[in-house]
C-alpha cells in the first residue's frame, strides 16, 4: 500500500468494522421478521420459517465450524472488529438462542393456530381419533418399522455415530427383571415423509383441509414395539450439526476429483458443532449426549416445540394457492421475441446488447435459449461455459451434451468445489465427459465462481463471438426465485476478453489485464479501490461524484476503508447489501455520506451491480463477486463493464428506486442496528413495470 494510503488508514478509528458473524445473524433475523409479518400470505410465512432454519444449519456447518476449528488449533487472531474467537462464539451463541426462541414462538404461537384456522393441522399422537390411530398403526407397521434401527448404548455397544442434521430419539428404557436402566438411540429415517398425512380433504365439507402427524411422534408412540420385554421410561428428541466444510489438499493430491470424493466421504464424520434438543429434556440424558458427542454446554441450543423446521417446505408445497403469493410468469425480454415467435438470439445481439433481469425476465427464453440455439445451430463451432451450480435436470447441461454429440467443440469448466453441490457437479462433469465435452475442474487453490458463456460462430466466412456474463448460476430453478442480472452481447471486446479468460482457465495463460473485465483474484479489489479513490478525487476537485454498490455481502476491509475515505471527501455512497455488512454508515467524521439498505423479500436479492458517477461519465459494472476475502482472493470472479447505453439506463432505472424514500427495507444504523422501514414493495413494483414493458 502506498505510504499516503497507509497514513490515511491509520487515521481511521479502530472500531470502524462490524462483526461479520453477528451481521449474518442480523440478516437471518430479517428473514425471521418476514415469517413474523402477518400481512404476508400464510404459507409464505411458513416458507420463511423454513428458510430461516436451513440458513442457520448452514451457518453452523460452515461459519461456526470454522471458528471452532481455529479455536482448537490455538489460533489467537482477533476478528477485524477486535473480538477473540471465544468472544465471537459467546456472542453468536447468545444471539442464536434468542433467534431460535423467536423462531419457535412465531411458529407455535402464531403460525400453527392460523394454519389450523385454514384447515392445515399438525397434531400430536394423543390428539388423534381412534380411527386415524388405527390407520397410522398400520402405516407404521408397513412403512416405518422396517427401516428403523434402535441402537443400544452399553459396555458392549459403544455410543453410535450420529449423522449431521439427522433427527433422533434418545430413549430411556428399563429391564423389568433387574431394574437396570438402559439407553438407546433411534434415528428418524429421512427417506420417509417428515409429516405423515392423517387425513386430507375429501368431500365438499373438507376441501382444502389436511392433518399431519410428525413422523417422530408416530415413532415415539410405538417405542414399545422396538424394545419388547423392556419398559420404556422416557424419550427425547435431539439433532446434531457437524462441521461440513471441506479442506482439500490440492497441492498434494494429483487428482482433484479423487481428492474431493475422499473428502466428501469424510464430511459426514466432521466434529459436532451444535446440539439441538427439544424442551424439556432430562438433564441426565442431556449430560450423556454432551459427553458422547464431545460438545460443550454452550453448544446446546434448546428448542421449544418441533426440531428441524426446515422440513416445513413440505407444508409450503401443499396445493393451497390462496395462502401463497400470486403466481407470476417471467416475461420474455421484448427484444428476444416477436409477439409469440422467438427471435434468433444471434440476430438480436448483432443489433445491440440485451440486459436481462431475472426472475422478472425469463431465464428459459433468454440464457437457456441462447445455449440451446447455439447447440442446434450448424454455424456454431464452439461453446465454452463455466458451471458453478445448476439444477438436477439441467437443460443447460443437456444442450451442451447435444452440442458435443453434434460435433461442436464444447469446453465446460465445472467447479466441483461448489459448497454442498460437490457430488452433483461431479456427476455432471462425468456426464459431460462421456458425451465428448472437454471438462476442466478449475484452478488449483481457487474456486471458479464467475458466470460466463462464450459461443463462437462462423458467419459468411467471418468468426463472430457471442457472450453471456451474469451474476447468477446457470440454474433454471433458482432463476425463478433469485434476483440476478446478466448481459447477452456480441461486443467483440467482450468476446476477446472471454476468449482470453477461458485460455487462462483451461491452459497455462497468466493474463491479468483485460479490455472490459476486472478478474479476481488479481484485478477486482485493486480495480475497485482505485475507482473509489477516483471518486474521492473528483469530489475534492468539485466535480460530480457518487458510488452505488449492490452486493450480497460487504466485508473486505480495504474496500470498506476506501469507502470511508471517499465519504470523508464528501462522496455520496449508497450501498444495497442483502446480507453481511461490516461497514458502519452514518458515523460523524467517518461515513456521514454513506447509506446502507437491505431488502429481503419474495425474491432473493443476488445480483452484484456497481456504479461510479466518474465526473459525469458514468461507469456501470456487473458480475459474480461479493466484496469478501474469499471472492477477491480465493475465487475466479468476473466484473464486466457495461458499455451499452440502453443497458446502463436500464440498470439505473432498476437500482435507483431501491434507495428512494418510502420503500420497504431495513436501514443500517451507525451502532450496527438494522431498522425496519415500512413502505412500498420494491420487488412488486419492479415486477409490474417489467411485465408492462414486455407487453
Amino acid at each position: 500500500m502506498p505510504s499516503d494510503a497507509a497514513n490515511r488508514t491509520t487515521a481511521l478509528p479502530p472500531d470502524r468494522y462490524l462483526n461479520r458473524e453477528l451481521s449474518w445473524l442480523d440478516f437471518n433475523s430479517r428473514v425471521l421478521e418476514l415469517a413474523e409479518d402477518d400481512g404476508l400470505p400464510l404459507l409464505e410465512r411458513v416458507k420463511y420459517l423454513a428458510i430461516f432454519a436451513s440458513n442457520l444449519d448452514e451457518f453452523y456447518m460452515v461459519r461456526i465450524a470454522g471458528l471452532k476449528r481455529r479455536q482448537n488449533t490455538g489460533l489467537t487472531v482477533r476478528s477485524p472488529d477486535g473480538l477473540t474467537i471465544r468472544e465471537q462464539l459467546e456472542r453468536v451463541t447468545a444471539r442464536t438462542q434468542e433467534l431460535v426462541q423467536r423462531h419457535s414462538d412465531v411458529f407455535n404461537k402464531d403460525v400453527l393456530p392460523r394454519l389450523e384456522e385454514a384447515g392445515i393441522r399438525i397434531v400430536r399422537w394423543d390428539e388423534l381419533e381412534e380411527s386415524a390411530a388405527v390407520r397410522l398403526r398400520e402405516y407404521f407397521r408397513d412403512q416405518v418399522f422396517p427401516v428403523l434401527t434402535p441402537l443400544a448404548v452399553d459396555p458392549a455397544h459403544p455410543f453410535p455415530y450420529i449423522s449431521g442434521l439427522s433427527l433422533n430419539l434418545a430413549v430411556s428404557v428399563r429391564d423389568p427383571e433387574t431394574g437396570a436402566p438402559r439407553f438407546a438411540r433411534l434415528k428418524v429415517p429421512n427417506n420417509v415423509p417428515r409429516f405423515v398425512p392423517v387425513s386430507t380433504g375429501a368431500g365438499p365439507d373438507a376441501v382444502g383441509t389436511a392433518t399431519f402427524l410428525p413422523l417422530e411422534d408416530l415413532i415415539a408412540a410405538h417405542l414399545s414395539q422396538l424394545f419388547p420385554g423392556l419398559e420404556v421410561n422416557d424419550h427425547h428428541f435431539f439433532r446434531v450439526t457437524r462441521n461440513a466444510d471441506l479442506e482439500v489438499e490440492e497441492d498434494r493430491d494429483e487428482d482433484l476429483l479423487q481428492a474431493l470424493e475422499r473428502e466428501l466421504a469424510r464430511r459426514r464424520f466432521g466434529p459436532a458443532v451444535r446440539l439441538e434438543v427439544a424442551e424439556p429434556m432430562d438433564p441426565r440424558i442431556l449430560e450423556v449426549l454432551i459427553s458422547e458427542l464431545e460438545v460443550s454446554p454452550a453448544d446446546v441450543v434448546h428448542v421449544p416445540g418441533l426440531l428441524d423446521l426446515a422440513s416445513l417446505w413440505a407444508l409450503y408445497d401443499l396445493d393451497r394457492p390462496e395462502l401463497k403469493d400470486e403466481p407470476f410468469v417471467p416475461a420474455t425480454h421484448p427484444r428476444l421475441s416477436d409477439g409469440e415467435t422467438p427471435k434468433s438470439v444471434f440476430a438480436t445481439l448483432r443489433e445491440g446488447d440485451v440486459l436481462l433481469h431475472h426472475p422478472y425476465h425469463s431465464f428459459a427464453t433468454s440464457v437457456q435459449r441462447f445455449i440451446e440455439q447455439a447447440a442446434a445451430d450448424p454455424n456454431v463451432l464452439a461453446i465454452k461455459q463455466t458451471l458453478y451450480r445448476t439444477s438436477g435436470d439441467s437443460p443447460i447441461v443437456n444442450a451442451l451434451i447435444e452440442a458435443a454429440e453434434a460435433g461442436k467443440q464444447v469446453v465446460v469448466l465445472v467447479e466441483i468445489k461448489a459448497r454442498f453441490d460437490e457430488e452433483a457437479n461431479i456427476s455432471w462433469a462425468r456426464s459431460l465427459e462421456r458425451a465428448g465435452c472437454h471438462v476442466v475442474y478449475g484452478l488449483v487453490g481457487l474456486k471458479t465462481h464467475c458466470k460466463t458463456a462464450l459461443v463462437v460462430r462462423r458467419e459468411q466466412g467471418v468468426i463472430r463471438r457471442y457472450c453471456h456474463i451474469g451474476t447468477g448460476n446457470y440454474n433454471p430453478k433458482t432463476a425463478r426465485i433469485y434476483e440476478d442480472v446478466g448481459i447477452l452481447t456480441a461486443d467483440p471486446r467482450v468476446g476477446a476478453d472471454l476468449t482470453d479468460l477461458f485460455n487462462t482457465l483451461t491452459g497455462y495463460s497468466r493474463q491479468t489485464n483485460y479490455r472490459t473485465l476486472m478478474v479476481a483474484p488479481h484485478g477486482i479489489r485493486n480495480g475497485l479501490v482505485e475507482k473509489i479513490r477516483r471518486e474521492a478525487r473528483h469530489a475534492a476537485e468539485g466535480r460530480s461524484a457518487g458510488i452505488r454498490i449492490k452486493v450480497n455481502s460487504l466485508v473486505d476491509e480495504r474496500i470498506i476503508d476506501a469507502l470511508y475515505e471517499a465519504s470523508r471527501a464528501g462522496v455520496p455512497v449508497e450501498l444495497f447489501v442483502r446480507g453481511i455488512c461490516a461497514l458502519r454508515p452514518g458515523v460523524e467524521g467517518l461515513s456521514e455520506t454513506i447509506r446502507v439498505r437491505s431488502i429481503v423479500g419474495r425474491f432473493l436479492e443476488h445480483s452484484r451491480v456497481i456504479s461510479f458517477v466518474n465526473g459525469g461519465a458514468d461507469e456501470w459494472w456487473i458480475g459474480s463477486a461479493d466484496l469478501m476475502h474469499r471472492n477477491l482472493d480465493r475465487r475466479v470472479e468476473v466484473l464486466l463493464r457495461v458499455c451499452d447505453e440502453a443497458a446502463r439506463t436500464q440498470l439505473h432505472e432498476t437500482l435507483a428506486p431501491a434507495m428512494e424514500p418510502g420503500v420497504r427495507c431495513w436501514e443500517l444504523r451507525s451502532d450496527g442496528r438494522w431498522e425496519h422501514l415500512e413502505g412500498r414493495d420494491y420487488q412488486a413494483e419492479l415486477l409490474h413495470r417489467i411485465h408492462d414493458l414486455a407487453g
